[in-house]
């Protein structure tokens, strides 16, 4: 709630009463499970790929001017098998196992479950799956190039483990270097889910766009360890049956801000 200032004035003599504002929202939190959580600020961008510059999909056209109107809480890593296993009760998915690793082999479905689970744990209903406008908004960081560190993507495995350099395994997450907003592994080591449903792209500007009402597949980003890095561009999308599994689709959650 903000501040409020009262006036009453009485004999001429004026008292205000201002009240305390509310605190501001922490750049990074930390929740139970020992997940963390960095503050992506609102903001506007160009979602998809301009193909005449950009080795892309057609399905990443055409390119629109999208708003994000509220800031949000992005997953700075990937969720870990540690953080899986600690909510769903000792259950572990993935095919490639360590506690660090990204939990993998997951589907959408399972991911709603989890994410049911982790709400119900902190006694609230704020855990969900980023759409598919806030991941990009948050792998561009601001950037208008493939990737967020240019256009030449012989950097990628600075970043990013992919098929180039991915040993045809998940690697513990944070290993590589952050984007510039503080993100780990937001390209490679696994496909992370979005709550959208795969749809054609529009040219119509969007202020905070849930994908299409319906569909039979969901958005898929990020790109995995056994991909190439074209597939691991900013824009680069799937669309992908909810109920499938394997062991380079794992997921990242978010939440609005103001909870």
């Amino acid at each position: 709630m903000l501040g409020k200032l009262l006036h009453f004035s009485f004999l001429s003599v004026s008292l205000f009463f201002l009240y305390n504002a509310a605190p501001v929202a922490s750049d990074e939190v930390t929740n139970s499970v020992g997940m963390k959580f960095t503050l992506i600020s609102p903001g506007a961008f160009t979602m998809g790929a301009d193909l005449n510059f950009e080795n892309g999909d057609k399905d990443e056209t055409p390119q629109r001017r999208v708003t994000i109107s509220r800031p949000f809480y992005m997953g700075i890593y990937e969720v870990t098998q540690a953080e899986w296993m600690s909510v769903m009760g000792g259950a572990n998915p993935s095919y490639f196992k360590g506690r660090t690793l990204p939990v993998e082999t997951v589907s959408w479905d399972d991911a709603r479950s989890f994410i049911r689970k982790l709400n119900q744990k902190e006694g609230t209903e704020k855990y969900r799956l980023p759409t598919e406008g806030e991941w990009e908004y948050s792998a561009r960081a601001g950037t208008t190039s493939a990737y967020f560190f240019g256009d030449d993507a012989g950097s990628l495995g600075t970043y990013a483990w992919f098929g180039r350099n991915g040993g045809k395994e998940t690697r513990p997450v944070g290993e590589k270097r952050p984007s510039p907003w503080g993100l780990y592994d937001i390209y490679g080591n696994v496909w992370e889910w979005v709550q959208d449903f795969y749809g054609d792209y529009s040219d119509a500007a969007a202020t905070d766009p849930q994908g299409p009402s319906e569909g039979s597949t969901r958005v898929v980003r990020g790109c995995g360890w056994h991909i190439t890095a074209v597939d691991c561009r900013s824009a680069s999308r799937y669309g992908v049956t909810p109920e499938s599994r394997g062991d380079a689709l794992g997921l990242r959650l978010a939440f609005s801000a103001g909870y």
